[in-house]
């Protein structure tokens, strides 16, 4: 593909350089290019996004992939539109209670992919994963106020993680990886930290959702559950958002102090949403909301 235009894209956290391309006929595309060294991941990457794709999931359409001068690229369908995180406070209670159904909806089908055979059994795995993260979280010289409710949360219910199934996952999954194009269709983006794991796992990044737009957080788990939210869910939930936790601070500090205090903030709130991990349904979901429907488009949200 030529281009005649090449404008740098600096956003995210990925190490991807990023680019907004456009053809001779005008038409935009993302060219995502990363280091030769991650050849084999990008292209795991990119063949995985190509089978998402063909479920009808909303997200940048991966068209072509390949080596140049700079490593590795990828050339993905451009999406006009808004980040979904900058816009959702601005829609009524109702249009982000619906974009957050259709989050879950989305999620589930990106779930429909199972892992591989040859995956590590999920709790041996999961639980060395967070034996690391209290370790580097006690050698951390930030602490969390309580932040031992997490580590004791996470000891009494590890439990929890036996015989969990594992699936494709998108891997960062929350409001900042989705936009909303100019027609009002929600979109997924950057599938860069893809995975298999535990498909509830996936949730782990709701915090920042409940955080920009709690409305739009509890229609993700209801959509995703077709509003039928299992106890287990909820447990596993907070054993996994206590993990994200306690790796967050020790992960921000070489961002700087600004990040430091994003980190600590988000933890004493979701040590508030959590009655100090008391309680694993957090304050911010209701489970009696439901939609009315006027020519089966959704008009209110009730509280039921």
């Amino acid at each position: 593909m030529n281009f005649v235009t090449k404008e740098l894209i600096n956003k995210g956290w990925s190490s991807d350089k990023k680019y907004c391309v456009t053809d001779e006929n005008g038409i935009r595309y993302l060219l995502r290019v990363t280091d030769i060294a991650q050849h084999d991941t990008k292209q795991s990457e990119f063949n995985m996004m190509k089978q998402v794709a063909s479920f009808g999931v909303p997200m940048c359409q991966p068209i072509e992939f390949g080596t140049c001068e700079d490593g590795v690229y990828s050339i993905q369908s451009w999406i006009d539109g808004e980040d979904a995180e900058q816009v959702m406070s601005g829609y009524s209670d109702t249009e982000q209670y619906v974009y957050g159904l259709e989050a879950g909806r989305i999620l589930r089908k990106i779930h429909s992919i199972p892992a591989p055979a040859t995956q590590e059994d999920w709790e041996i795995r999961f639980n060395r994963k967070m034996d690391y993260k209290i370790k580097k979280y006690g050698e951390c010289p930030v602490k969390y106020e309580n932040g031992r409710a997490f580590i004791d949360y996470i000891n009494e219910n590890r439990h929890l993680l036996k015989n969990r199934p594992q699936v494709y996952q998108h891997g960062d999954y929350h409001i900042g990886n989705m936009m909303i194009d100019r027609n009002g269709k929600l979109h997924v983006i950057d599938f860069n930290r893809n995975d298999f794991g535990d498909p509830w796992e996936e949730f782990n990044r709701i915090v920042w959702c409940a955080q920009k737009a709690p409305l739009f957080a509890a229609g993700m788990v209801n959509g995703y559950f077709d509003d039928n939210v299992p106890m287990e869910f909820w447990r596993l939930l907070a054993l996994y958002i206590s993990s994200n936790t306690l790796s967050s601070v020790y992960w921000a500090i070489p961002f700087g102090q600004d990040e430091v205090n994003t980190m600590l903030n988000q933890a004493k709130e979701v040590l508030s949403w959590y009655d100090n991990m008391r309680n694993p349904v957090p304050s911010w979901y209701f489970k009696g909301y439901y939609l009315q429907y006027i020519d089966g488009i959704p008009f209110k949200l009730k509280r039921g």
